[in-house]
């Protein structure tokens, strides 16, 4: 078999720059509530955001050779999306592997595993989102694969998906939906935006999601 692919083609610069604009929440919901990655996965220094075509690598558990393949072989903006089986107790990637992303220019690490020298890699401003931290080294002896399908985070992330994380989470937009997806995110941020200045009027939020009905049909008393 083939273990490493072509990188897919990259989401346009100008699609990314306006999600990197948006919050996960709010492009979640305008999905469809598609996409949700496990939120265990989260950001390794607070602040950090990550937006970026997905590069996705499969590990070995307890390995982390294919991400060093990947590191040599990723486009520059790329996001590396790795998944590790369910060996999370393992540093995959530490301050040297992220100081070499940096100098390729890759868009950040997100990984369904954990990471070492978190300080250090905070410190370079690289982010990285990931289920934890262990200082325990890994294996560099077995094949996994790169820019297959992968499973990360109870989500399927296919290879030039576009990645999306903040403080709240992570989500999976797929390549062909971005257009579609980014169009419902700004028009849900101007939604918003007026029930917004609704609730700052002085209407109650029962009101405006019209909820009595809710209620009623519950049977709920109150004095």
């Amino acid at each position: 078999m083939i273990h490493v692919l072509k990188a897919a083609p990259p989401i346009s610069k100008e699609i990314i720059e306006a999600f990197r604009l948006l919050d996960v929440a709010t492009v979640y919901e305008a999905s469809g509530r598609k996409g949700y990655v496990d939120n265990a996965i989260r950001p390794a220094a607070r602040g950090n955001r990550i937006c970026g075509t997905a590069y996705t690598v499969q590990c070995a558990p307890g390995d982390n050779l294919m991400l060093h393949k990947a590191l040599q072989r990723a486009p520059a903006s790329y996001v590396i999306v790795a998944s590790v089986g369910t060996a999370y107790n393992y540093g995959y990637w530490g301050g040297l592997m992220a100081a070499a992303a940096v100098a390729r220019g890759l868009g950040g690490l997100a990984i369904d595993g954990s990471i070492r020298d978190s300080a250090e890699i905070a410190k370079m401003g690289f982010p990285v989102f990931s289920r934890g931290f262990c200082i325990r080294g890994t294996n560099k002896s077995t094949l996994g694969i790169i820019n297959y399908p992968i499973n990360f985070g109870d989500a399927t992330v296919f290879p030039g998906d576009l990645i999306l994380g903040d403080e709240d989470g992570m989500v999976v937009v797929a390549a062909k939906d971005c257009a579609d997806v980014l169009a419902k995110s700004l028009k849900r941020v101007e939604f918003e935006e007026g029930k917004a200045a609704q609730l700052k009027a002085g209407v109650s939020s029962v009101e405006l999601n019209k909820l009595d009905p809710v209620f009623q049909a519950l049977g709920l008393a109150e004095e």
